[in-house]
């Protein structure tokens, strides 16, 4: 369902996490994903897993954003367990024709897959939690170091922002597109791979003349207030650093030490 798309959606909101300060928020999520892949064993994960929903009850965005955050890659998880369920050499559970299914093989695919959800989620509590504006503002700031190679920061935390603000509306669009195509018979869901690639053209030729239409609208909404790119442009609402966003990286560093000793010392 394309309404479970939840990609680059905000839902407001007062908790803590929305408090923070964006640019911590994304050095936080670096940490943590660079994490995920650094530690891998089982008590490890379980920590993630217990920190991951607690940022969420903390950030008191409902559960039902949580899921439909996983649902759409859903077949991807399962495809990616799958493999390693029957691909990973070691001592066997059971034989599918040809296809033989392993302890190590199932351990693995536990872990894959779970880091996979971990990192869906992760970056979902981001958008969730962070106006497009204060996200733009952010990744400006922490690439404004790479100005001085002559790349220009502003332009492409604008291009990344305008790119996730603009996945629910194309999402939307795809949506009315596909049921004005159905009330004039169109279907979707039933013959071969084929057919049905056939039957996404219609949908993507009016989407793409959207598309364009709304970027022609954007850039002349964009000159008419004098945009002019990042030279000489101010922020209303400075960025600050709080106790909030200083208690965060505290606790991350602990949460760090504690993984690290959990890894090296099982």
């Amino acid at each position: 369902m394309l309404s479970d798309i939840t990609i680059g959606q905000y839902f407001p909101g007062n908790s803590l996490l929305h408090r923070m300060d964006p640019r911590v928020k994304i050095l936080l999520l670096l940490f943590f994903i660079i994490g995920v892949f650094v530690f891998d064993t089982a008590s490890s994960y379980l920590l993630f897993s217990a920190l991951t929903v607690a940022c969420f009850i903390f950030s008191r965005i409902p559960v039902r954003m949580m899921l439909k955050s996983v649902r759409p890659l859903l077949w991807i998880i399962l495809f990616t367990f799958f493999i390693h369920l029957f691909s990973t050499p070691g001592e066997e559970i059971a034989r599918i024709w040809i296809f033989g299914m392993t302890w190590e093989g199932l351990r693995q695919g536990c872990f894959i897959s779970l880091r996979l959800v971990l990192l869906i989620l992760l970056s979902s509590l981001l958008t969730f939690t962070t106006s497009p504006l204060k996200l733009t503002d952010a990744m400006e700031y922490l690439l404004s170091p790479l100005k001085k190679l002559g790349v220009p920061a502003h332009e492409l935390a604008m291009m990344m922002t305008i790119a996730l603000r603009f996945i629910p509306t194309l999402v939307e669009e795809t949506d009315k597109i596909m049921k004005a195509q159905q009330s004039r018979g169109s279907d979707f869901t039933t013959g071969n791979i084929l057919q049905k690639a056939r039957h996404i053209v219609p949908i993507l030729v009016p989407l793409f003349i959207s598309s364009f239409r709304r970027a022609d609208d954007l850039a002349m909404a964009m000159e008419a207030r004098c945009y002019h790119g990042g030279e000489g442009r101010t922020q209303m609402k400075m960025l600050k650093v709080t106790s909030v966003d200083y208690l965060a990286c505290g606790g991350s560093i602990l949460f760090g030490g504690l993984l690290a000793f959990l890894q090296w010392n099982p």
